[in-house]
């Protein structure tokens, strides 16, 4: 009889963790980054640990904050702010104010934690309200050392006798979390495109331009295929080709949209394109945050550290809604061609509308390598991996901590 051996795979679960200065309180977070998907948002789930000798009848409360600065610091004179901080949510963590029937439900993760923490581990769950922006940050430029522009959101727990109580730092934990939108779980099968001509002045005949894109939805890291395709009916040549994937920004509270490259091609196969010819050819670009380093106003997803950093991802709204009623700074992209006509001919363009997105977990676009950077933020897929499987109750020490990372640039100062 040959032995049967059955191998079971243990999906470890990582939480985040971060410590007051005085060391007396705890808090966990299953995940840094929360997912909009437009119906609805991922909830704030957590867990605080709390040594209550220290307390002495003192309570214990918690908040969401987010922060969206429009302006530089330096701008910032007699008085006027380029910034507001808005409390979101804020509510007693200890003592616990739930009771009875009103008792909270424990997401699996915050199940395990209250188990394996013990009696002095209190649960809370925080939502963000409908149509909360995203975060964003626009990347400072070199010389520049004040806090980002942009939209942050953070989750801070302090000791106080009332909720109006500021807190001590020593004894407070600020905890910097990101609020994400995902890709629809199909990209559909339009391909965007556009057609465009021009005529000259004392010239007969035009010169068409085609664009047609291979995908609407791209996801972070992927490569983008544009078909270009020229028809020169007129008198004129073609002397170069330009193509540039364009990021535009709205920062809806001062009413200001700007645009940056974050990729670009320019080349001269094919041309001139001489009166009477045709040139068909597709180009190929991949826009990275990495290649955008140290450029003042590219938006960027509000990053916690560097080496999760992705290109903004393009604004979703929910169906029914304009993307003009979105709030905070609103993202969206497109992909340029630019034909040089010479001197006096001037210049014909045309934009081509595309979404820039995470790939939602589950839908195998993390494989193959130009897709590695876009499955980066994926790390929550694994605790939702645990909280749907059956390991989500076994008693194995399935856990894993890790130390919450610190901000980038600096954290707000309390």
């Amino acid at each position: 009889m040959i032995p049967v051996i059955f191998l079971a795979l243990v999906v470890a679960v990582k939480v985040f963790k971060k410590t007051t200065p005085n060391g007396k309180i705890t808090v966990y977070l299953g995940k840094r980054d929360f997912i909009d998907h437009l119906d609805h948002v991922d909830p704030i789930d957590g867990i605080l640990v709390v040594d209550n000798e220290y307390l002495k009848g003192r309570k214990v409360y918690g908040q969401v904050t987010t922060t969206y600065r429009y302006g530089r610091e330096e701008d910032e004179v007699m008085g006027v702010k380029f910034s507001k901080e808005i409390v979101l949510a804020r509510e007693q963590i200890v003592p616990m104010t739930h009771h009875g029937d009103d008792k909270m439900e424990l997401t699996p993760v915050q199940d395990k934690l209250v188990k394996k923490l013990g009696p002095n581990a209190y649960p809370f769950t925080f939502k963000f309200p409908p149509a909360s922006p995203c975060s964003v940050t626009l990347q400072p430029g070199e010389d520049d050392s004040s806090k980002p522009l942009g939209v942050e959101y953070t989750v801070k727990t302090f000791v106080g006798e009332n909720s109006e109580d500021r807190g001590h730092k020593r004894s407070s934990v600020s905890l910097a979390i990101k609020k994400l939108q995902y890709a629809p779980p199909t990209r559909g099968r339009r391909l965007p495109s556009s057609l465009v001509s021009k005529g000259f002045t004392f010239s007969q005949g035009k010169i068409n331009l085609e664009v047609t894109l291979d995908k609407e939805i791209y996801y972070h890291g992927e490569k983008l295929g544009a078909n270009v395709t020229v028809n020169n009916n007129s008198r004129k040549a073609v002397k170069n080709i330009k193509v540039y994937v364009v990021q535009h920004c709205e920062v809806t509270m001062v009413n200001a949209q700007f645009s940056r490259h974050v990729a670009s091609l320019e080349t001269r196969e094919g041309c001139p394109i001489t009166p009477g010819a045709s040139f068909t050819k597709t180009f190929y670009l991949v826009p990275l945050a990495s290649s955008n380093k140290d450029r003042r106003g590219i938006a960027l997803d509000g990053y916690l550290k560097d080496d999760d950093v992705n290109l903004a991802s393009s604004t979703l709204v929910a169906e029914g809604k304009a993307p003009s009623e979105a709030m905070g700074i609103v993202i969206s992209y497109s992909l340029r061609v630019k034909l040089n006509c010479g001197t006096l001919g001037g210049e014909l363009q045309t934009d081509v509308p595309f979404k820039l997105l995470h790939p939602a977990p589950g839908t195998g676009a993390g494989e193959g390598g130009e897709k590695k950077s876009a499955m980066k933020k994926g790390k929550s897929q694994e605790r939702s991996r645990y909280e749907n499987s059956c390991y989500a109750d076994d008693d194995e020490d399935n856990i894993v901590f890790e130390d919450f990372a610190r901000l980038r640039l600096n954290e707000p100062d309390e």
